[in-house]
């Protein structure tokens, strides 16, 4: 399915942003892999601020609507001056129209992993931004099938502790990667940013993107 894009800002907005200047950025995620990811791209946050909110779905819930909802909740609920830009964002998997979040125990974990088995289902991404009171909001989605898992592979893979904090319980950077043979769609949406998307809003915010990795 296309991105989906959403920009709320005052007709003068890009003057007022040329004149205050570049802005700070804060991530709204201690999640080390959402770091790494803007790395890649030489985006560097000045600053991490977690957010703490109630992440419970709603009942009847899509899981497009909950990301979405997730992703500007994150935003609106980090503290940030006005010469700061939040970046938040929420990822999901989903199987038709239930929420896989993040396995609470090893039989959970088995749990999805079974119902992911043999299937194709979605990992979808909102992405937030907000400086102020403006908002600009990216929606990405990627379908990913599993092969059909083997009692023994489910087994190990949960022994491997890998699963616990993954939203579907299961890393494609990891070992879950072997359990993958296709993927349509943004892989590092999967892995829980993802980048063409995520630099397009930055950039749309006027926040510099280098493209240039830590390291190079």
């Amino acid at each position: 399915m296309p991105a989906r894009r959403e920009m709320r800002a005052p007709a003068a907005a890009g003057a007022a942003d040329d004149a205050a200047g570049t802005p700070r950025l804060v991530l709204g995620s201690a999640s080390p892999r959402r770091r790494a990811l803007l790395a890649q791209m030489g985006v560097g946050p000045d600053k991490v601020r977690g957010a703490e909110i109630d992440e419970t779905p709603r009942k009847r819930e899509l899981p497009r609507a909950y990301v979405e909802r997730m992703a500007r909740e994150k935003a609106a609920a980090i503290p940030a001056g006005p010469d700061e830009l939040v970046l938040a964002a929420d990822t999901e998997v989903s199987v038709g129209r239930r929420i896989l979040g993040k396995p609470g125990s090893e039989a959970e974990a088995v749990e999805f992993l079974l119902l992911l088995s043999g299937r194709r289902h979605w990992v979808t991404t909102a992405v937030c931004l907000r400086r102020s009171e403006r908002v600009w909001l990216r929606l990405v989605e990627t379908r990913v099938r599993f092969k059909r898992l083997s009692d023994a592979e489910i087994s190990a893979y949960v022994r491997s502790g890998e699963w616990r904090g993954k939203a579907g319980g299961y890393a494609i950077q990891g070992l879950a990667a072997a359990f993958i043979p296709e993927i349509h769609g943004s892989y590092t949406n999967v892995v829980g940013l993802p980048l063409p998307e995520t630099a397009a809003l930055l950039q749309g915010a006027g926040y510099p993107v280098s493209y240039e990795a830590a390291g190079r």
